[in-house]
């Protein structure tokens, strides 16, 4: 990993771009699908389903740089890496073939993976293959990061803390859940056009979840 954070801050010209976001309704969805289920669904599981969804609008995001032949490949799977805290420092498991998963699906590998965080006993397949890293950073209490991209990726999604904050709706100033939204991207891969379109579609689903809708 050391090596790979190393070789990515030398070679990737990175830009990073963020957006404040208000999850309120997110948080409510999340109450009625497990009113409704009566199964937990996680914060982190939901917000991996838009990636997924933009991922497929946006797929130069879900890329890599072939440097010998000076190519960008873009991938047919969307392999999701999930950044993780570990006692044998940070890894980046991956759930592979996210993009065919339903919701209750992409929910499990998310749960697994992440609970095998705690002991960081993955296997070299968990960890190879991503083509688009997620990072929730907010775990730790922060609000924002610039991410070192994950190699041979060329974006990276962090997710800061839920924190109550003023905020106006319908010209009036309240009280929502707000997050933030850092994104990091190579350069080489695309300019600032597509970057931002997937991020404020990601934006969108979670201020609007049902948004998503015509996306499945």
């Amino acid at each position: 990993m050391s090596e790979r954070l190393t070789k990515s801050r030398q070679e990737i010209p990175e830009a990073t771009i963020w957006l404040d976001v208000d999850a309120t309704e997110l948080l409510g969805t999340k109450r009625a699908l497990e009113a409704r289920t009566g199964e937990k669904y996680s914060l982190l599981s939901l917000v991996a389903r838009f990636v997924v969804a933009g991922l497929k609008k946006y797929p130069i995001i879900n890329s890599s740089i072939d440097t010998a032949a000076g190519e960008i490949v873009t991938h047919g799977d969307i392999n999701l890496g999930l950044a993780a805290q570990t006692p044998r420092g940070l890894m980046v498991p991956v759930v592979h073939g996210a993009s065919e998963m339903s919701l209750r699906q992409l929910r499990d590998s998310v749960s697994e993976t992440v609970g095998k965080a705690a002991s960081g006993k993955f296997d070299p397949a968990e960890l190879s293959g991503g083509t688009f890293t997620l990072n929730n950073y907010g775990v730790f209490g922060v609000d924002g990061s610039a991410p070192i991209i994950n190699l041979p990726e060329v974006a990276m999604l962090g997710l800061g803390r839920i924190k109550d904050r003023p905020w106006v709706v319908d010209g009036e100033l309240t009280v929502r859940k707000v997050m933030y939204l850092s994104f990091v991207f190579d350069h080489r891969a695309c300019d600032g056009q597509e970057p931002s379109e997937f991020l404020t579609f990601v934006a969108d689903c979670i201020e609007n979840p049902i948004s998503l809708l015509p996306e499945l």
